[in-house]
This record gives C-alpha cells, structure tokens and sequence, in this order.
C-alpha cells in the first residue's frame, strides 16, 4: 500500500493537509479586506521573514534594470521586430472599453506612461504589496467582464483557458481557508501602460496570487514576459469548478524528460539531489521562491548555465523540450508562440536543462530551461496555507522569463521608430 505521504502527491489527497482555521493567522486573516490585510503586513512586520523580503524586493528595485543575464552582460541583437499577426485592433478596442468605463479617480489609478519603473512591481503572494490599477473585485461586474475580455482578445484560447484556470484555483484556496475577501477568483490587478495603439508601443499587466502577466504590444507583435503561473492546491475537487487541474502538462513531461534521459545524463543534469540540499550555497533557497531563481523583482538576476545541453539530447527529448517550451508560451497567440518556438530552437545549442529533486514517480522536483532569450521555471512546494511542511505536488510554481532585456519588451525599445530615446526607466541613462 502507498504511504501517506505518497498518496499526498495526488488528486485530493492535500486535504491531509488542511491548516487549523483557529489559529490566528486565519482568524484574523478572515476579518481582513485586501487592503486590511496588506497594510497590517505592511506596518506590522509580520511574518519576520516574509517582511524582510518585501524589504528586499524595494531594493532591487532601485537597481537599473538590466535583465537576467548568465554574467551581469546583456547579449546584443538577439531579438527583432516581426509580424506576428496578433488581432491588434480587437485588443485595443477591448482595452479602450475598459478605461472608457472607468471614473476619473480609477482612470488615474489605472494608467501609466510605457515607460513607468511600475511594471517592475508585480509580484504573485496574496499580499497586496503594489496597490495599483483596478482589482476586479471591487469593481462593478460589466467592467470586470471588460477587463476579462482584454485577457481573452490578447492571449490564446488555450491560455485565456489557464489564465482562468489559476484564477479559479485561487478562488477555491480562498474558500478553503475561509478568507475569500482576500483570495478569489477576481481578485487581480490590472493596469495599462501608454495610450492603448495599434501603431505604438504599449501594453498591459495582469496580477495577483498565483498569475501574474505582462503584456507588451507593438502593432501585431507580443511579449508575455515575465510570466508566474501557480497553484495550491493545482486540483479543485468540489464545488462549481469541480474538476479544474492546472499545469500537470508541464509536470508530466518535465519528468518524462528527465527519465528518459540515459543514468550519466541524469546525473549531470541533477544539480542537487535534495530540494533543500546542504550543498546549496546561501540563498539559493529562500521561503517565498524557494527554488526558483527569477522571480518577482529579480529582474537583474544572474543565473549561469546549469545541467546538460539540449543540443547534446536524442531527437525524441529535444521534442520532450518542445512539447514543455510549448506549454510555458500557451499564453501566446499561435503565430507568436510558433515564432518564439523557432527563435528557441535555433538556440539549442546554448539550451540548458537542469533539474533539482528525485525523479521517481512520486517525487517532487524543480527543472529549468534556459538560453539566451528564455528561462523556464518550474517547482513544487511546500504548504504555505497548506501545511505540508515537504516539498509537494499539489502546490505547483511555474515561471518565464526572456533574459537580455527581455523582458517587458524592453529589448525591443531600440528597434521601434521614434522611441530610442523613450522607454527607458529612471536610473537606465548614463
């Protein structure tokens, strides 16, 4: 028979790790409204950690933004401007009907220059730690639905799908924890950079727990970059959205890789046995990202190359790669996301994969992909409403970034007519 803990990794089975509603954590938590709740974070410090963090996060966000890179250089001439045949118009008609719908007093809170250093300030706790923008539960239902059509005429069907699939999730978590006022399915940010174009340069963020996008648009071409995608639990099993299960694609076929992979391959791409190994050097680890390495406002991370080359991979797992890199840009319109699948595979050569964790059946686990113009994150977690103190595979995170600027669309500021000297935040010029 499967141990407990081994059944915990599947379907329901996190309700064996339902947190005690009457601590105080919960008590209070569900008394609070967003801002409530973020303000007494805020001003009260706690929890210590959490706090430190934020503080953390403030700073970097001093730091002229140069991109995730592998040595602190930005790669030139990676990126290029391109049709991509999104449905600009659409986008901007749906946008437009949104701020049209909007008092003054939302209106100012609501849009921002394009080359506002706030697109730099998302970030996927349930913390309402940037208050910008319009949140969709506070706002009347048909401008909700306006900012949900945005959504659905940027993104794929498939991606709007998901986009609504972590929303839900969110949702059923708040209703978990009795705490709906501050997680659930509405419960997002959104905010518009520059005038809505389908000839300039602009764009759009998206955030809240557990989904936060950012939208960069120039006539018919897209960047959704960075991106964060989560659940915890990844599986509703009761209630409206009973049946809704987010990200085992990529969980699926990030552990099919790695077992197929010949045992001196594993071993090379295996960079740490233990999700919270001794070996790791200090910070590696850090209680809200854990392993990830590229998550909100580390947009100046230096993350050298791990684990194996993909070029060096069979024909059979270089498209065990593809069919990951695919779900990781769902997100996309079709045209784009076959583009950017092509600009990646001509960097196979310089494609890494690395992996942290077992790569048993049960095991939890992290992986990463990475070359010049992606990374791809993904890991499982331990409880932070749950409690599961171990790494579980019912809490999933999942991230993208585009290194060498980018990110936001910023390594593209060069190539648009009119803007060399635009889109540039403060501390960026000489």
């Amino acid at each position: 028979m499967a141990g407990v803990w081994e059944l915990a990794l599947h379907g329901s089975e996190y309700r064996q790790f339902l947190p005690d509603l009457s601590i105080p954590r919960f008590t209070t938590m569900k008394k609070q409204d967003a801002h409530e709740y973020a303000r007494a974070f805020k001003e009260g410090g706690q929890p210590p950690w959490l706090h430190a963090l934020y503080c953390h996060w403030l700073d970097l966000l001093k730091d002229p933004f140069t991109g995730v890179t592998t040595d602190g250089k930005t790669k030139p001439d990676l990126f290029q401007l391109q049709d991509e045949g999104i449905p600009i118009e659409e986008i901007v008609r749906a946008t437009e009907a949104v701020l049209s719908s909007l008092s003054a007093e939302q209106l100012a809170r609501t849009k921002y220059h394009i080359d506002a250093p706030e697109w730099r300030t998302w970030s996927n706790p349930e913390f309402l730690l940037s208050d910008k923008g319009i949140r969709l539960d506070e706002v009347a239902s048909d401008v909700r639905d306006k900012v949900l059509a945005v959504l659905e005429a940027t993104l794929s069907p498939e991606g709007y799908q998901k986009a609504l699939g972590a929303m839900r999730v969110n949702g059923f978590l708040g209703e978990l924890v009795e705490s709906p006022a501050v997680m659930n399915e509405f419960s997002y940010n959104f905010v518009v950079f520059g005038e809505p174009s389908a000839t300039r340069p602009w764009g759009f963020q998206f955030y809240g727990h557990h989904l936060c996008l950012n939208i960069f648009l120039y006539k018919t071409q897209i960047v959704v970059s960075p991106w964060f995608t989560g659940a915890e639990p990844n599986l509703i099993d009761e209630g409206k959205y009973k049946g809704t299960r987010i990200l085992e694609r990529e969980e699926k076929l990030g552990l099919q890789l790695m077992q197929s992979l010949s045992s001196e391959k594993q071993t090379k791409a295996q960079i740490y046995k233990l999700m919270r190994d001794p070996e790791m050097p200090h910070g590696r680890w850090n209680h809200d990202d854990q392993r990830h390495v590229c998550g909100a406002y580390r947009d100046n991370r230096i993350v050298p190359y791990e684990g194996i080359l993909v070029s060096d991979m069979s024909d059979q797992q270089q498209e065990l790669v593809l069919g990951i890199l695919d779900q990781y840009l769902l997100y996309l319109p079709a045209t784009a996301r076959k583009a950017k699948i092509e600009h990646i595979k001509s960097w196979f050569k310089e494609t890494y994969f690395c992996w942290i964790g077992g790569y048993g059946d049960t095991d939890p686990f992290y992986y990463r992909i990475q070359n010049p113009v992606i990374i791809v994150e993904f890991d499982h977690h331990s409880g932070v409403f749950l409690n599961n103190k171990e790494p579980a595979k019912f809490h999933i995170h999942t991230l993208l970034r585009t290194p060498n600027k980018g990110d936001y669309g910023v390594a593209l500021k060069p190539l648009i007519p009119g803007t060399e000297q635009n889109f540039i935040w403060p501390g960026e010029r000489d």
